[in-house]
């Protein structure tokens, strides 16, 4: 069964039952669960089901429904190498469906800090709808592929450059989030602003590693609200990342504030260490808004309640780690760029 027999009824509706499936995962899908665990430190159970539940959450009818009315399934199906990000449990899906939507080929790279989620989640999607067989190959080395969507560090984005400059391409960097503060955030937005720095402890490039406030600004109500996130301290990861920074701050007399699981540093860098926060403050937020759009290649997404003038994707507190189907990573239309091979 060749995917051209899927419609777009079709791929609506298998994907509404995987998100059914997501929400209600069988035995062996959580045994994989607890796998990927074993493997990787920073996948804990509550981050693997803070990801299936986010993925869960983006598959929706409605939403999928509007997000189809701009996709057209290709009659010629192309491969597409997909180099997949291994920072944060089932980062990848989102390319992989986007590939599958579109009624091309996915061949799959998998990273090795998350090699079981994604095989097991899409033999579940072809057990619910057999045609996407034809539709997905994994590959240890890519070769015979029409286009690349590659997501790497900054470093591993020159050598995909180099290699795949021949073929149509998306090559993802490294990015970050920025947080931007009126000043007067309630207990509640803060809290859930700590979800924005804390989830996935840091490691997704839509985790907030800086934060603007207004001159003046008392961090003590930054703090409080936001000692509900305490427990991450005890992941032995990211406490070792923490006393790591502490000692390089207490040792070379640094400034910065400690409430016992995060550091805050005021640092006009952009992109903070694990377990440290970094702040800057404002006078105007005219240079903010100047500052944000000069950092534009960096930033993934900002978290405000602020009306900014600005061309990145403005996200309300709590809600940098649940993106919809039609926010695409480095705001690159991944739809739109198949579409056109």
């Amino acid at each position: 069964m060749s995917s051209l027999s899927l419609t777009k009824e079709k791929i609506i509706i298998s994907l509404i039952k995987l998100s059914g499936f997501m929400s209600n995962p069988s035995e062996d899908f959580v045994a994989m669960m607890h796998a990927a665990k074993n493997s990787n430190g920073w996948f804990t159970i509550d981050e693997v089901e803070r990801a299936i539940s986010s993925l869960a959450k983006m598959l929706n009818k409605k939403d999928l429904e509007q997000w189809f009315e701009n996709i057209s399934i290709s009659q010629n199906p192309k491969k597409v190498g997909l180099i997949l990000a291994g920072n944060i449990p089932l980062v990848g899906f989102h390319d992989v469906l986007c590939v599958l939507a579109t009624g091309n080929i996915a061949v799959i790279k998998m990273s090795s800090s998350d090699d079981k989620l994604l095989p097991a989640l899409l033999k579940e999607l072809i057990s619910i709808e057999p045609a996407y067989a034809s539709q997905i190959e994994y590959a240890e080395r890519l070769k015979d592929f029409d286009a690349i969507i590659a997501t790497g560090s900054n470093n591993t984005s020159r050598y995909f450059d180099y290699y795949f400059s021949k073929v149509p391409n998306i090559i993802r960097k490294n990015r970050n989030s920025v947080a931007v503060l009126r000043g007067d955030e309630t207990s509640e937005e803060l809290e859930n602003l700590g979800h924005d720095i804390f989830d996935y402890f840091g490691l997704g490039c839509r985790n907030v590693s800086k934060i603007h406030i207004p001159t003046g600004y008392d961090l003590k109500y930054f703090f409080e609200p936001i000692e509900k996130h305490q427990a991450i301290i005890n992941h032995f990861k990211y406490n070792n990342n923490y006393d790591y920074n502490k000692s390089i701050y207490l040792v070379n007399g640094v400034k910065h504030f400690d409430n016992g699981f995060l550091l805050v540093k005021e640092d006009e860098n952009f992109v903070s260490p694990l377990a440290v926060l970094f702040y800057e403050e404002y006078k105007n937020i005219n240079f903010v808004e100047e500052k944000l759009i000069t950092q534009e290649e960096q930033i993934q997404c900002v978290v405000t309640n602020l009306d900014l003038k600005i061309n990145k994707e403005k996200i309300g507190f709590g809600d940098s780690q649940n993106p919809k189907l039609w926010d695409y990573a480095d705001n690159v239309n991944t739809v739109d760029f198949l579409l056109k091979l």
